[in-house]
């Protein structure tokens, strides 16, 4: 049985894909990065991929080791600096304020640890999607969401408590 074209998939599914990259990577510019590293690493393959399985566990799947890739040549070649990031000015909107935070908190995990929790609480997919996408073990999949709620609710008790 013969899947969707590459081109319609990408016209239908581009959009979607581009939301869950930036929230893999919580930047603009490194999710359409990862996203036009997917594509075209999938477009050789895409009869096959279309043909034998789930073109969307795939693509997301590309998209998430993209970004890993990406961060690990990056580390290779630059060092950390003591100095203080001068970041854009944040949003001042009240509405916006506690899911920025949120959004900042998550940024602070892991890659496969936030896509984990993206995929559970902002794609709602059950883990057996998860794994597919992470290419994981549900098992994993669970741990990773345990690891990364764990971290995010040590993180808020210490800013809290001081």
């Amino acid at each position: 049985m013969e899947g969707p074209e590459f081109d319609d998939w990408v016209a239908q599914r581009g959009a979607a894909l581009l939301r869950f990259a930036y929230l893999v990577t919580r930047d603009h510019s490194r999710a359409e990065e990862a996203v036009q590293d997917a594509l075209i690493s999938a477009y050789p393959r895409w009869k096959r991929i279309s043909r034998d399985g789930d073109p969307e566990a795939y693509v997301r799947r590309s998209i998430v080791n993209a970004d890993i890739s990406r961060w690990r040549k990056f580390f290779r070649r630059e060092t950390v600096s003591e100095e203080a990031v001068v970041g854009s000015a944040p949003d001042h909107a009240v509405a916006h304020a506690d899911a920025d935070a949120i959004w900042a908190l998550c940024a602070t995990l892991p890659t496969k640890q936030r896509a984990a929790v993206v995929l559970r609480y902002y794609e709602d997919l059950p883990d057996g999607d998860i794994a597919v996408i992470l290419d994981c073990s549900p098992a994993t999949v669970r741990s990773q969401i345990h690891r990364a709620l764990a971290t995010l609710r040590a993180t808020v008790s210490e800013e809290v408590d001081n």
